[in-house]
């Protein structure tokens, strides 16, 4: 099993939590408009199928 050679500073640790809670902030703020856009049946990016195409089908 690999084993770290040497201690991580706390620098080096604090600086890859930032980037990686950063890269978690983003996605979950483009979760979120994601989720407003398709309330507001304003989103042109996500293709989902309406009620009126499911009635359609029967």
């Amino acid at each position: 099993m690999a084993v770290p050679k040497k201690r991580t500073s706390k620098s080096k640790k604090n600086m890859r939590k930032a980037n990686w809670k950063r890269k978690a902030r983003l996605e979950a703020q483009k979760a979120l408009s994601l989720g407003k856009s398709v309330l507001t049946q304003r989103s042109h990016s996500f293709i989902y199928p309406s009620d009126e195409d499911e009635e359609e089908e029967d």
